[in-house]
């Protein structure tokens, strides 16, 4: 055998090993985390309740942040229950269980009074749900966004699915936010919603008539837009259209880092930033701003928590702060910078949400609504264990392996 031939075969069994060892940690992982999710059973304690706090934008649009699931979806109930014209509602996830057939029978309400109901859902995410569920009678109009959006499986164009999360009520008041519907949601997971009212819901409104009207499943009528809107900057939605290879969230999040010069505080459910963000976030800690991430000590996704882990210790090194919220399930994709820059949206700090789905996150330059999220920051990080640079270097060898295993699959991510 020639030395060519020798060493792609060795080359070959290298790689093979490589992913065979990946893939044993991946399911051991999911294992133990199986394990760990049936021994708790359903004692999760209920987060503390908290009320939504509404500031006035210079726009004449009125921001009121949710952080308390429960309220979020009784104030979207009673909106549902209150339109008279027009009902958009697009969720990555409804649940089939009593929060979600609440949902359901009050747009099937609506739309017998008389109401236009237009409802778009994302078919992997609920593939866990009764088909029976999710069909609606007629009056009811719905766009299942597909589990295979073409046959062209390996484009970028149709590999992202629809994350997005944007519920609007007759053109005047729109919510958006990390919060799926179903009963979990509402007491055990730690989110963020904002409620739009005002101008700013255009940009709301506009991202959900576009998406319709360009769906190639569609089967109604384009439905019809908004009067143009005014340029006052201080609320603007940044939307990821993967089938025009659009994706500004990440670019309005390299440029706010880039614009830091105090302070960064940032809430991730699944952080695993690409190498230009983490090395923006780096820089920015050069430059004297204090940077602080909250996570979450266990996620719902187990591999997605070890593959965050790779980044710790270069962001310890470089003193960023890392909170993991200990006891719930903190799924927020907020951040604020410098006491006058907020995004609170659908998207997380990961490929999957910055290059590959469909997204929508609101950019507000508000130094009040500001003020409001670092207050809510501060609470939370009350809620958090703070990971010391020491702690990270004592964690076990065995833990030390699996974050080199799974390191190359982050890009996936």
């Amino acid at each position: 055998m020639s030395l060519a031939a020798s060493t792609r075969r060795l080359v070959r069994r290298t790689m093979l090993s490589v992913l065979a060892a990946q893939v044993a940690a991946v399911l051991s992982l999911m294992g133990a985390d199986r394990l760990r999710r049936l021994l708790r059973g359903r004692k999760i304690p209920e987060l503390e309740p908290s009320q939504p706090v509404s500031h006035g934008i210079g726009d004449g649009s009125t921001a009121t942040t949710y952080t308390y699931g429960a309220v979020l979806f009784d104030d979207m109930l009673a909106a549902i229950e209150g339109a008279q014209r027009r009902i958009l509602l697009e969720t990555y996830i409804i649940k089939g269980d009593e929060m979600g057939r609440r949902f359901k029978k009050a747009l099937i309400d609506a739309a017998d009074r008389g109401v236009e109901v237009y409802v778009v859902y994302d078919q992997f995410a609920n593939l866990v749900v009764r088909p029976s569920f999710l069909t609606f009678p007629a009056p009811v109009h719905v766009l299942r966004y597909p589990l295979l959006s073409s046959w062209k499986v390996l484009s970028p164009r149709h590999l992202g699915r629809d994350h997005r999360k944007i519920l609007v009520i007759d053109d005047e008041v729109a919510y958006v936010g990390g919060y799926n519907i179903g009963a979990s949601y509402a007491t055990e997971w730690r989110d963020t919603h904002l409620r739009i009212e005002g101008p700013a819901v255009w940009d709301l409104d506009n991202a959900f008539v576009d998406f319709w009207n360009t769906h190639p499943q569609r089967t109604t009528d384009r439905l019809a837009q908004l009067p143009a809107a005014g340029w006052r900057p201080e609320i603007r939605a940044h939307r990821n259209v993967p089938r025009q290879l659009m994706y500004p969230i990440r670019g309005m999040y390299l440029e706010a880092i880039d614009r830091a010069h105090r302070s960064i505080d940032i809430t991730a459910a699944y952080f695993i930033p690409d190498s230009d963000i983490l090395d923006a976030i780096l820089e920015a800690r050069l430059r004297g701003v204090r940077v602080r991430i909250i996570v979450p000590k266990v996620s719902n996704h187990v591999v997605t928590d070890w593959l965050s882990r790779g980044f710790y210790g270069r962001l310890l090194r470089a003193g960023v702060e890392i909170h993991r919220y200990a006891d719930h399930m903190v799924h927020a994709k907020t951040a604020t910078i410098d006491g006058e820059w907020t995004t609170i949206g659908t998207a997380n700090i990961d490929r999957l949400s910055l290059l590959g789905n469909y997204e929508i996150n609101l950019e507000i330059l508000d130094r009040g609504l500001a003020e409001g999220m670092e207050a809510i920051f501060a609470d939370d990080c009350g809620k958090c264990e703070q990971l010391s640079l020491d702690e990270w270097m004592r964690r076990p060898f065995v833990a030390r392996v699996y974050e080199a295993l799974l390191k190359p699959l982050a890009p996936l991510l």
